[in-house]
């Protein structure tokens, strides 16, 4: 029996998305590990404060050039090189943008060592004058991660056009290794000679960077696209003269402009944080990484997969492959990210208390942390959902659009600020973030409907209603499962209370899963449709 090309192209996708899914698991779950391992060691407090601002200033510029605009920009012109000139001058483009990149990291890095503290007051200038110090330093110490990182993006850009998913999803997974070691033997280390234990983390960063750009290095060199990098003067003018290596630079201007909105937005949220009672930045920042954990595992993971074949398809004109890749992707979404939110707003305290709640980290702290998480979890769907629209304008190579939308969408969460802030405190930043997500999700939408670029297939009404009357049943289950156990109080029973933890998402997933099959959703036809 012949099968049909779409049928193969269909289960390509879902292997492709499971893989990288399964491998920011791994990520995901040694990241907790290590959250859990901070919390318990350092506690909430003005240096642990120091530590994440610190970290924010290279994790935000990687976001805004490295993961952001140069990956919005890069992939799609490199598939459609690919594509279109072959697997040769495609391997000239990356030397030529991997030269340019190395030279303008280069300069990035001397200049942020050395405004340092301009860096750290720009973002956190409400920080205690001890926590204010140990930032900068911090920050001097780490900012050379950007390079590293920067590199690595360049790296995975290559290998996922080339459908080599598995180390750019896996490399997260060295980054939290270091971390650990760091938290694990480091800080008692220092610690035992007079030292800030705290430093020990900004240690395990760099180690962790450099650990992820040798495994991208390798990976790359396994397929014959190491980048062979140039930083005299005569090959960086060899490498701006080609006409690929310009009309990255070029989408790179729109592009950052979409990017720097959500980091800015995120720098005023620090700021106001910073501003607030001691330890908001720490537990927006505990609520943030646990709410990493779904958006990469649904969202994160699907727009990798998607991106480089939606720019391909693009390039070979098929808008109807283009158009049911983004309705596959969008129903992904649903299916999963509404469940979701649904455990994030009904069952956070359990949750933050069950990967928290340990050594230092309070029953105040638990309490605070489950107050951020509830307000981003409200925009879970948005923030998901984003990951897939947002591909459907880059593999278009339309950058502005998504800039524009970035630009009012800023404006809104920061009005929404105003109004939650005094009433809610650092979980009103979080509640603005999440509802401003749902926001652009929205408006993203509607502009892939309005230019007909996204044609959704029939059946989206039942399948909305299907997952909404699952999820409801789900919110029943976990409220009760939220009330039934003193998840609090359970703080000497670690074992017991991970378990029910354990248990109570089995439990719930159970539930969601088999109200989705009697609603008659078919789930295998779905996936591989």
């Amino acid at each position: 029996m012949e099968v049909s090309p779409h049928y193969t192209h269909s289960v390509s996708l879902i292997k492709s998305a499971s893989t990288v899914s399964l491998l920011t698991l791994v990520s995901r779950i040694t990241g907790l590990v290590r959250d859990l391992l901070m919390a318990s060691i350092f506690g909430v407090s003005a240096m642990t404060d120091a530590f994440w601002v610190a970290f924010r200033i290279p994790n935000m510029l990687r976001r805004m050039f490295a993961e952001g605009a140069f990956s919005q920009a890069f992939v799609p012109v490199l598939a459609a090189s690919k594509e279109k000139d072959g697997d040769e001058a495609t391997h000239v483009l990356i030397n030529a943008v991997a030269s340019l990149l190395t030279l303008a990291l280069l300069l990035t890095c001397v200049l942020g060592v050395a405004g340092a503290p301009i860096l750290v007051y720009i973002l956190a200038s409400g920080l205690q004058p001890e926590g204010f110090d140990a930032a900068v330093v911090m920050t001097r110490w780490m900012f050379p991660y950007i390079a590293c990182m920067s590199l690595v993006a360049l790296g995975a850009g290559v290998l996922n056009t080339w459908k080599r998913f598995a180390i750019p999803a896996a490399t997260p997974v060295l980054l939290n290794l270091a971390m650990i070691s760091a938290a694990w033997l480091g800080a008692p280390w220092l610690e035992r000679h007079g030292f800030e234990p705290i430093y020990a983390m900004a240690g395990g960063v760099m180690v962790g960077g450099l650990l992820q750009l040798g495994a991208i290095l390798w990976a790359l060199h396994g397929i014959g696209l190491a980048p062979k990098i140039g930083l005299s003067l005569a090959a960086a003018r060899a490498a701006w003269s080609q006409p690929a290596t310009k009309r990255v630079v070029q989408l790179m201007g729109p592009a950052l402009l979409g990017v720097s909105v959500a980091q800015i937005s995120l720098l005023i949220n620090t700021q106001i944080a910073s501003h607030l009672a001691t330890g908001s930045v720490t537990w927006l920042n505990n609520a943030g990484l646990l709410m990493e954990f779904p958006t990469a595992m649904l969202g994160v993971a699907l727009g990798v997969v998607l991106m480089p074949q939606l720019a391909a398809a693009k390039a070979s004109g098929d808008s109807d492959k283009f158009s049911n890749m983004i309705d596959w992707g969008l129903r992904l979404v649903v299916l999963l990210a509404v469940p979701s939110a649904v455990a994030l707003i009904t069952f956070a305290q359990p949750i933050v208390a069950v990967i928290f709640h340990n050594g230092r980290y309070t029953d105040a702290d638990v309490i605070q942390t489950t107050g951020a998480l509830m307000g981003y979890g409200a925009g879970l769907l948005g923030l998901v959902a984003i990951k897939v629209l947002t591909p459907g304008y880059f593999a278009s190579q339309n950058i502005r659009t998504p800039a524009l939308i970035g630009i009012a969408v800023l404006v809104i969460t920061q009005g929404l600020n105003l109004l939650f802030v005094p009433v809610l405190a650092h979980a009103g930043l979080a509640l603005a973030v999440g509802v401003g997500a749902m926001v652009n999700a929205l408006w993203l939408l509607l502009g892939l409907l309005r230019d007909r670029t996204f044609v959704p297939r029939p059946g989206w009404g039942r399948f909305t209603m299907q997952v909404l009357a699952a999820s409801a049943l789900l919110a029943v289950f976990l409220m009760w499962a939220s009330m039934a156990l003193p998840w609090l109080a359970m703080y000497s029973e670690k074992l017991k209370r991970m378990g029910a933890l354990a248990l109570v998402i089995a439990g719930g997933g159970a539930i969601y899963f088999v109200a989705i099959w009697a609603a008659g959703l078919n789930l295998r036809q779905l996936l591989r449709r």
